[in-house]
């Protein structure tokens, strides 16, 4: 078994689907809010990692000789993991460590009104 090919490969394809995912949603999204409403450019997104993953499984189907379905299963899962927890790392890093406070205006006396 080419244990070296498959984890290359499955370690570049969860750097290259999860990595363009994760920029284009920091990049296209201002906030968090348009991500919880499911869309199309939504759905899309979370297709790259998909499609990474299912690219390097054929890559390492194509270049074994023997164990062929084994070894891109296993490529597959291996990539599925790490794009998982790139997620994971991406949502922690890009987390917001307090909530936003709003400014204070000039007090306004309630009491006299």
């Amino acid at each position: 078994m080419r244990l070296k090919l498959v984890l290359t490969s499955s370690l570049l394809a969860a750097v290259v689907g999860t990595g363009s995912a994760i920029a284009i949603i920091l990049s296209v999204f201002s906030s968090l809010k348009p991500i919880t409403t499911p869309g199309l450019l939504v759905v899309s997104i979370y297709l790259l990692p998909m499609l990474a993953t299912l690219l390097a499984s054929i890559f390492v189907y194509r270049h074994t000789a023997r164990r062929r379905k084994l070894q891109a299963i296993l490529t597959a899962i291996i990539a599925l993991l790490l794009t998982i927890l790139f997620f994971v790392v991406a949502s922690i890093v890009t987390a917001r460590r307090e909530p936003a406070q709003p400014q204070p205006g000039s007090p306004v006396n309630v009491s006299k009104s």
